[in-house]
């Protein structure tokens, strides 16, 4: 058996060692893009709040300060965590995959449990501003969701998140097919829909993954 960790991976290493293959359109992403959820006043405000310091300096910032100064208040703005569930930052997951133990940090993870995470639903790796950082992200945020999608082992969807400096990109694997969304622009009015597939999360995982 093979040990690998999540930086060591492309999309096309990641289709040839698993068996999975990308697709182009999905229902179950549709959907999660689709649902209609309510964005409050008090919510565009600080949305915008940190739009406007995103716009200002963002593309100077590094890992750290995209992850503190805008990445974790818009998922906290989300109210993702409650007694049931949270979102957890840099945490490992590992899982034998195949003929492989697949391992890594994973930058957030939405999961079970409050003080620490115990069964995780979602995955999302970030980036400053392109591959150049360390390993792809899009490959790094699949090869995590592949770990939840063995630990879990339920045939759910298992969802996912890579952000490369202002662009996000949102993903669903099911089975052995996986699907990435359209660019989604943070510093434009995709930070809204942004929003609303974030705060759409935790009405999936409550109502259809735990």
């Amino acid at each position: 058996m093979e040990t690998a960790n999540f930086k060591d991976w492309t999309l096309s290493k990641l289709d040839d060692a698993f068996g999975i293959r990308q697709i182009w359109t999905s229902e179950t992403l549709k959907k999660w893009q689709n649902i209609q959820i309510d964005i409050t006043e008090n919510e565009t405000e600080n949305l915008l709040m940190l739009q406007a310091s995103l716009i200002r300096g963002g593309k100077a910032w590094n890992e750290v300060e995209l992850e503190n100064k805008f990445i974790s208040p818009i998922v906290m703005l989300a109210r993702i965590d409650d007694e049931e569930m949270g979102y957890f930052l840099e945490r490992p997951l590992k899982a034998v995959v195949g003929n492989y133990e697949l391992s890594g940090i994973v930058d957030g993870v939405i999961a079970t449990g409050f003080r620490d995470p115990k069964k995780p639903f979602f995955c999302m790796h970030e980036y400053k501003r392109s591959v150049e950082n360390s390993g792809n992200p899009d490959a790094q945020a699949l090869a995590a969701m592949l770990v939840v999608q063995k630990l879990n082992d339920n045939q759910k969807p298992v969802y996912g998140l890579y952000i490369v400096g202002l662009i996000w990109n949102f993903m669903v694997l099911e089975g052995d097919k996986y699907c990435v969304s359209k660019d989604y622009t943070s510093d434009s009015e995709d930070i809204f829909a942004v929003f609303r597939m974030l705060k759409a999360l935790k009405q999936i995982i409550k109502t259809e993954l735990m």
